[in-house]
């Protein structure tokens, strides 16, 4: 099901950072800068990111993998609100696309090593 906090709606969190890079022409690890939070969804999809340490260091040593499924979850969401309301290629400003572009980029990266920590490989196309 892509509904719900299940291993496709993850995959597809990916899928769809993916593709914007696509689009795009390049690849995650092309994109660089400086981060310009601004807009709410952007803030707090940072803000979201910035717990990965924290969430794995808490598997760690509670021995409790859900917690990251948990995480990963809500991670999806939040990208999924900002990609809905924060334009990302379309954005007028290269200082704005740029940013937004990093804030994806890291999402991926994100979600990439989450999901192999819990032995799903992410796929490019859904």
């Amino acid at each position: 099901s892509f509904e719900g906090n299940t291993a496709p709606y993850l995959l597809y969190a990916y899928t769809r950072v993916a593709s914007v890079f696509r689009k795009l022409g390049k690849g995650f690890e092309e994109i660089g800068g400086q981060l310009n939070l601004q807009a709410a969804h952007e803030i707090e999809l940072a803000g979201k990111l910035a717990q990965f340490n924290e969430v794995l260091a808490s598997v760690a040593d509670k021995g409790e993998p859900h917690l990251l499924c948990a995480y990963l979850y809500d991670l999806a969401g939040l990208f999924s609100s900002f990609y809905e309301n924060c334009p990302i290629l379309s954005a007028e400003e290269e200082g704005v696309r740029n940013s937004r572009l990093r804030l994806a980029a890291l999402t991926a990266r994100t979600l990439k090593q989450g999901l192999e920590l819990l032995g799903l490989e992410t796929l490019e196309r859904m």
